[in-house]
């Protein structure tokens, strides 16, 4: 019965007008990464890189926290294998990432280069969206919705590169809740994962590991060292569904 229907789809799709709605849907993240991708600009600048710097930064490594600490390691001189090493680290939240992407997703070619677009908020947003599409959409809405978030982010670099100061200037407080909201926007993304158990444990483990080295005094390695005993504990821990009682 539902051979007729499937075929409807894939006669009346249209990969423009997909990614279009990749596009609409990718658009509420834009005010978590705007802010975000100011401060980088501004906090790059800071440190001694040029515009053109901090723009290529911003689209080669796309990754907030990864940026916020290549910059900041660069600039103290730290050498050069631990900054790469340390940025792999933090990113090791894509363990988790794309195996439970890769049930909602077609096959292609084209994977390789787009997995480039998956950030925390275009997960959240692929995870919840992704299911409810036919499968012969999917593709193009990814396409459209991480090209977006990622175009943003770099003109939100440029932007922060060369105004941000003098906004930071006129408006201190922007400065201090900026990078904020980009963690902010994806734990309300993904709020809703809370009710499945497994993620449940496996964010539980991520907060309390990356709390309790922060107090350790270990905050440099917070963030990787949590990441990682939160995809130890995605992958490790199952419930047995519960038994329908006779």
């Amino acid at each position: 019965m539902s051979q007729p229907a499937d075929h409807t789809v894939h006669a009346n799709h249209s990969p423009l007008r997909s990614a279009l709605q990749g596009v609409r849907e990718a658009i509420p993240l834009l005010g978590g990464y705007i802010p975000v991708a100011l401060s980088f600009g501004l906090v790059a600048t800071q440190a001694g890189f040029t515009t053109w710097e901090a723009a290529a930064i911003s689209a080669l490594i796309y990754a907030g926290a990864s940026q916020f600490l290549f910059v900041g390691m660069i600039a103290a001189g730290a050498p050069l294998w631990l900054v790469v090493a340390m940025t792999l680290l933090i990113n090791v939240r894509h363990v988790v990432y794309g195996p439970n992407l890769a049930a909602l997703l077609p096959s292609s070619r084209h994977w390789p280069w787009l997995m480039h677009g998956l950030t925390d908020q275009v997960f959240a947003l692929a995870l919840t969206r992704l299911p409810q599409l036919p499968e012969v959409k999917r593709f193009s809405w990814f396409v459209g919705a991480s090209l977006l978030a990622w175009a943003v982010w770099i003109i939100g670099t440029v932007i922060g590169a060369t105004g941000g100061e003098a906004v930071t200037a006129r408006w201190p407080l922007l400065g201090e809740i900026m990078p904020f909201a980009l963690p902010a926007l994806f734990l309300t993304m993904v709020a809703p994962r809370f009710t499945d158990k497994r993620w449940a444990a496996a964010m539980l483990c991520t907060i309390l590991a990356a709390l309790g080295l922060n107090l350790a005094g270990w905050s440099n390695v917070a963030i990787p060292l949590a990441a990682a005993c939160g995809a130890l504990c995605f992958y490790t821990v199952t419930f047995q569904p519960r038994r329908s009682r006779p």
